[in-house]
Parts: C-alpha cells; sequence; structure tokens
C-alpha cells in the first residue's frame, strides 16, 4: 500500500497513512497520460490567427482588363492571392478545429496515473487540514512555506473547505481548484499537489471502484 506523510499547518508531521491502491498506486501508462494531457491540452486551444482568403477580401469582382490584347499577364480579379492586397492561400484560419476525443473511462484512468505518479514521486504534500483563523492570504502563505515545497504547487480545496479557497488564490507559484474538478493537465503542470485528508477521502471514494 502506498503512504504519505501528513502534516500540520506548521509544517510538522503527524504521521503516515496509508492510500487507496486503487487510486495512488497505478503503475505507469506515459502513453494514456500523455493522450489525456494532450487532448485536454488541444481542447482547450482557440483558434485566434486568422488571413483572409480572396473571398474576404474587400476590392471589385470585375476583370481589371480584358483577357488579350493589352500586353498584360492575364488576371482575373484585383483579390488574386498574387497581387499585394489580395487574399491569402493556405494561411490559418478561425475555423480551425483542434478538438481531441478521449472517452471517460480513459479520461479517469489518466488521472489516476497522474495522482499515482505524485504519489510515487513524494510530491503529493497532505494538510491534516485546511484552516486559517484569520482570513488572510497571508496566513496562507506561512501554511506554505511552513511545508518547505520547491517549485509551483497546486492547492485542492473540497466543498467544505470552498470558504478558504479565496485566501490562496494570489499566492506566488501557487494555484487552486476544487479537488472535484482536478484534472490531468492542472496536476501534471505543476511539481507540487496539496490536498487535505477531507480531498484525499474525496478522491478515495469516487475513484475507488475504477480498475486499474
Amino acid at each position: 500500500m502506498p503512504k504519505a506523510a501528513v502534516y500540520n499547518s506548521e509544517g510538522k508531521k503527524i504521521e503516515d497513512i496509508e492510500l487507496s491502491l486503487d487510486v495512488f498506486g497505478l503503475k505507469k501508462n506515459d502513453e494514456l497520460l500523455h493522450q489525456a494531457y494532450v487532448a485536454i491540452q488541444s481542447n482547450q486551444r482557440q483558434a485566434i490567427a486568422h488571413t483572409k482568403d480572396r473571398g474576404e477580401r474587400s476590392g471589385s469582382g470585375k476583370k481589371p482588363w480584358k483577357q488579350k490584347g493589352t500586353g498584360n499577364a492575364r488576371v482575373g480579379s484585383v483579390r488574386t492571392p498574387v497581387w499585394r492586397g489580395g487574399g491569402v492561400v493556405f494561411g490559418p484560419t478561425k475555423d480551425r478545429n483542434f478538438k481531441k476525443d478521449i472517452n471517460k473511462k480513459m479520461m479517469r484512468k489518466a488521472i489516476l496515473l497522474a495522482l499515482s505518479a505524485k504519489a510515487k514521486s513524494e510530491d503529493i504534500k497532505i494538510l491534516d487540514k485546511i484552516e486559517i483563523s484569520e482570513k488572510k492570504t497571508k496566513e496562507f502563505a506561512n501554511i506554505i512555506e511552513n511545508l518547505k515545497i520547491k517549485g509551483n504547487s497546486i492547492i485542492g480545496f473540497s466543498e467544505k473547505e470552498k470558504d478558504f479557497k479565496l485566501y490562496s488564490r494570489n499566492l506566488k507559484k501557487v494555484n487552486n481548484i476544487f479537488t472535484s474538478n482536478l484534472n490531468v493537465f492542472d496536476i501534471m503542470n505543476h511539481k507540487n499537489l496539496i490536498l487535505s485528508r477531507e480531498s484525499i477521502k474525496y478522491l478515495e471514494e469516487k475513484y475507488s471502484k475504477v480498475k486499474s
């Protein structure tokens, strides 16, 4: 059974707890983890760059001069891509679709793989409980500092801890998310994952029935 240390708000280790093997003890599957990560990243991507083709350019559709007899090269429109100010051929458009499909079963499995990877590398920090008395960002910053972690972090808040989420949003190198919304992209984009006992309990109850 995988184990993890539990810390109090002062950064002192209280005890070691056993984590669910079905949630935090899966074997590596980098291919599925990568597939889920790329799918989420692609689905968040927006097509911003857009070039106008000849149909979107302004200008007359009339032939500039007759086909023969002028000595000039033949041309059908001032909007031709060959001319300056004309349309663009094969340029990026806002109609591009970057969406990638991945079924729910695979995505759930990928989340478990990401959680298992964090547990194996000991990058999950478990707090006995997320609670601050003065309800100030500075107090939350002290908790993070007491944990003595390096690199960026993401904190998962359970439904019972939602009132404290507000006080962690301005911390440097720290992002927050509801534990129920944890996903592969956010887990893998942060070095450390900070959870409370309550969040660990939630994850184990939610995913323990998912077969590895």
